[in-house]
C-alpha cells in the first residue's frame, strides 16, 4: 500500500509537470492524488470498484477545494492532476482490444465498466462542487457557529 501510495503521488507530480502547473503547486497536486488512490484502495476492498472510485473522487475534490482556498489558486490545478489515477485507463484499453479483436462480448463488459467508473468520477466531481465555496473558509464557520450559540440562547 506504501509503494502504491508513492506511485500514486509521483504519477500525479509527473502528470502535473506535463500539463503545466507551476512548480509550487507540485507537491499538493501529488498529496491530492496520492490520498484520492490511497482511499480508493481502502474502498476497493469492501466495495465496488465503481463506489470506491466515486468516495476517492469525492475526497480528491473535497481536498482541492480546501487548497484552492489556502493556495488561492484555480481548483483546476489540483482537481485535474488529483483525478489522474483514478481515470479509468486500463479499461479503455481492453474495451478497444476486445473490439478490434471482435470479442464483442467481453468489449462490452470492459465498455460498461469503464462508464460507470467514468460517471462515478463525473458524480463524486458535481457532489462536492455544487457545495457553495463560502462553506470552505473558516469565517464561514465562525458565524455559523456564533449564530448556533444565540439559537441555543434564544431558546
Amino acid at each position: 500500500m506504501i509503494i502504491d501510495f508513492i506511485c500514486a503521488f509521483i504519477g500525479t507530480v509527473a502528470f502535473s509537470h506535463l500539463y503545466n502547473v507551476p512548480k509550487k503547486h507540485y507537491m499538493y497536486c501529488g498529496l491530492v492524488g496520492a490520498l484520492g488512490y490511497l482511499c480508493y484502495c481502502l474502498a476497493d476492498i469492501r466495495t465496488s470498484v465503481t463506489f470506491a472510485t466515486f468516495l476517492a473522487t469525492m475526497l480528491v475534490v473535497l481536498a482541492s477545494r480546501v487548497l484552492t482556498i489556502i493556495r488561492k489558486c484555480p481548483i483546476t490545478i489540483f482537481l485535474i492532476s488529483g483525478i489522474f489515477p483514478l481515470v479509468p485507463g486500463a479499461s479503455v484499453y481492453n474495451t478497444a482490444y476486445y473490439f478490434v479483436i471482435n470479442d464483442l462480448e467481453q468489449a462490452t463488459v470492459w465498455g460498461i465498466n469503464s462508464l460507470k467508473v467514468a460517471f462515478a468520477i463525473v458524480l463524486g466531481i458535481v457532489f462536492i462542487v455544487s457545495i457553495p465555496r463560502q462553506m470552505f473558509t473558516r469565517e464561514y464557520w465562525k458565524i455559523w457557529k456564533v449564530q448556533r450559540k444565540k439559537k441555543k440562547v434564544v431558546s
